[in-house]
């Protein structure tokens, strides 16, 4: 679009082009949250979610490290949470089940097996290993581990 002459035919007839090829990835990535929501509403009675705060985490960044957050903003965003997280609320809410939303506050970094919740917890973005009992596994796995437990107790308050 940048070689052409603006606002000329051929500028017009590839802007024209470029929006349908982003108005159909959008379509796509629509019906794959869809299927999605609808396969995990049909399966599960209860689904328990990190309440995560998009709006704030895909806020723009100032400074050294800019150009690297806004491509992570774009990533987030081309994610669709928000938008995944309410169609799951609302075919699960048809189907009579529950989305049960859990703060994630401390959710990769506390241990499952024993409780001890620390920085040091968590070394690199995939590996946990407890410092007090040694437990060991991947950073999502205890993650989620954390949001089952936690929402469980929501559930049972």
């Amino acid at each position: 679009l940048k070689h052409k002459t603006k606002f000329s035919k051929n500028w017009q007839k590839l802007k024209a082009k470029i929006s349908r090829l982003h108005h159909r990835i959008s379509n796509i990535r629509k019906n794959y949250l869809h299927q999605i929501s609808n396969i995990i509403s049909k399966n599960h009675a209860i689904v328990y979610v990190e309440d995560l705060q998009v709006v704030n985490m895909s806020k723009s960044a100032k400074g050294k490290n800019a150009k690297q957050k806004s491509g992570l903003n774009r990533a987030i965003l081309d994610q669709s949470w928000s938008e995944f997280r309410r169609q799951l609320e609302y075919k699960l809410f048809w189907r009579g089940g529950y989305l049960i939303a859990v703060p994630p506050q401390n959710t990769s970094r506390c241990c499952p097996n024993c409780g001890h919740t620390a920085k040091d917890n968590r070394k690199t973005q995939a590996e946990f290993r407890c410092i007090e009992c040694g437990y060991q596994n991947n950073a999502d796995v205890v993650g989620a581990i954390n949001v089952l437990k936690r929402g469980q107790q929501i559930q049972a308050a």
